[in-house]
């Protein structure tokens, strides 16, 4: 059948769900996430009321899986650290280059993993419609892409913990004023959480295809509302953590590293969950 009968889903100029009649007379779903994470889209045979799936080769499942095993891992891991460097600088008397130290490492296994969901979303299967199925194309390490939800949701989450790598360098510093300390080590925090909460939505939007749901039984849905929340945790921690000019004192010393903590415990637990959604 024509490209008339496709039904597209998602938000703005973005399409999160694409359904089409095939020329057999089937009826062909294909979703961004899916497609990105588990390398399938659905075929429902005519006159049918259970879909198949199809997924794409061999050797792309594979890719998608050690991609995914990757950023999985690196979240996991920085999240995992990011909870210890919070819960020392509350609860220790650890000097401060030492939990700066425990945040530097987290902050590089984050960067990993934003640079490894980013990978994975440039060499994420393609739909081919006249077949009902999933293609791939060589392997890339990077592209330019705007116009996919997937590509520009990765792409500010790993712009985001770039702009954190930034926080983390400059919280070595010593003997910071309270001007350069908010400009140097805050500025790029709060940059950087603002950076993770729009590509947390922008997930929020292709798992929910451009509305308001609640997904309980949905892996992925559970993994980007948990991203969501540890930004929204790690936003908090960053305002409370802005240096007050007239005291120099930091505006919520306790809120600072229980809003980090509880949110890097977010991320922590997503990037488990999210070892589980692959091919």
């Amino acid at each position: 059948m024509g490209h008339s009968e496709e039904r597209a889903e998602g938000a703005g100029p973005f399409t999160t769900r694409l359904t089409w009649r095939l020329a057999a007379g089937e009826t062909a779903v294909w979703e961004s996430r899916a497609a990105r994470k588990r390398g399938t889209l659905t075929v429902r045979p005519a006159g049918a009321t259970e879909s198949g799936v199809r997924r794409v080769g061999t050797s792309a499942l594979n890719r998608l899986r050690r991609l995914n095993g990757i950023a999985a891992g690196s979240f996991t891991l920085g999240g995992a650290l990011f909870v210890l460097g919070a819960a020392l600088a509350q609860f220790s008397a650890m000097s401060s280059l030492g939990t700066a130290t425990v945040y530097f490492i987290g902050g590089v296994f984050f960067t990993l993993g934003g640079y490894a969901s980013l990978v994975q979303a440039i060499n994420a299967p393609r739909r081919e419609s006249a077949a009902g199925s999933l293609t791939t194309h060589r392997f890339r390490w990077w592209s330019y892409e705007p116009g996919r939800i997937d590509w520009l949701s990765t792409f500010v989450l790993f712009a985001g913990t770039l702009v954190f790598g930034i926080n983390l360098l400059d919280s070595f510093l010593q003997g910071l004023t309270v001007q350069q300390m908010n400009r140097l080590v805050w500025a790029p925090d709060m940059v950087g959480c603002l950076l993770f909460l729009i590509s947390g939505q922008l997930a929020v939007i292709e798992v929910c295809h451009g509305r308001p749901c609640l997904g309980r039984r949905s892996l992925g849905w559970w993994i980007v509302a948990l991203n969501q929340l540890g930004s929204a945790l790690f936003m908090v921690a960053a305002l409370a953590a802005f240096t007050r000019p007239e005291t120099g004192s930091l505006v919520s010393v306790g809120i600072a590293n229980w809003g980090t903590l509880t949110g890097a415990l977010c991320f922590a637990v997503a990037g488990v969950l999210q070892g589980f959604e692959h091919p």
